[in-house]
């Protein structure tokens, strides 16, 4: 059990039997009175942002999360498909559930997902995935000012900026937390 004590941001609570964690904490200490402990809180399964304000001396139950070492299969129009590494046993999460971390997905990568009982709610990538051009404008002559970026698309769909020498069929390295480009990989 947690205590006010221990609240903090990134903590994860079950709250109303879902769980919470913590994405903005305040506390504050009234002239009179006990302390005042103001939480933003995010439900972890629907995403919902609510504010609490607790006082001192109420007790929470920590959210019983486990991440799971998982190998992405396939997608379906049940959703995207993931095989428990150790049990083989296959979980689906929702395109809600990823969010754009569906863009960065490719056939039999390890990632880590979060579960709640038999529930995925979810996913930790890699820090960087390689991924092939399949649309970009060509360089043209004299594009060689610093800075100068052209939208391209990879083979998942996702589109972003990169440099213009970037051509259609090369493989990139892309920052899986920020979206952006990282460098050019060589075969």
């Amino acid at each position: 059990m947690y205590s006010c004590s221990d609240l903090k941001k990134g903590l994860k609570l079950l709250i109303d039997g879902d769980p919470h964690v913590i994405v903005q904490f305040d506390f504050s200490k009234p002239g009179k009175g006990q302390a005042l402990y103001r939480c933003k809180l995010r439900n972890m399964i629907t995403g919902a942002l609510f504010d609490r304000t607790y006082r001192s001396g109420e007790s929470f139950e920590p959210a019983s999360l486990e991440e799971r070492d998982m190998q992405y299969l396939y997608q379906d129009e049940t959703g995207y498909v993931f095989m428990d590494q150790k049990s083989y046993e296959q979980v689906v999460l929702s395109e809600e559930t990823l969010g754009d971390d569906k863009y960065f997905l490719i056939d039999n990568m390890e990632v880590d997902i979060l579960m709640y009982g038999d529930t995925g709610i979810g996913i930790t990538l890699p820090n960087f995935v390689n991924l092939r051009v399949t649309q970009s404008d060509p360089w043209v002559k004299g594009d060689t000012a610093a800075g100068n970026n052209k939208p391209a698309t990879v083979e998942t769909g996702y589109t972003l900026q990169v440099p213009s020498f970037v051509e259609e069929g090369t493989l990139i390295q892309i920052d899986t937390r920020t979206g952006e480009y990282a460098t050019r990989v060589k075969e």
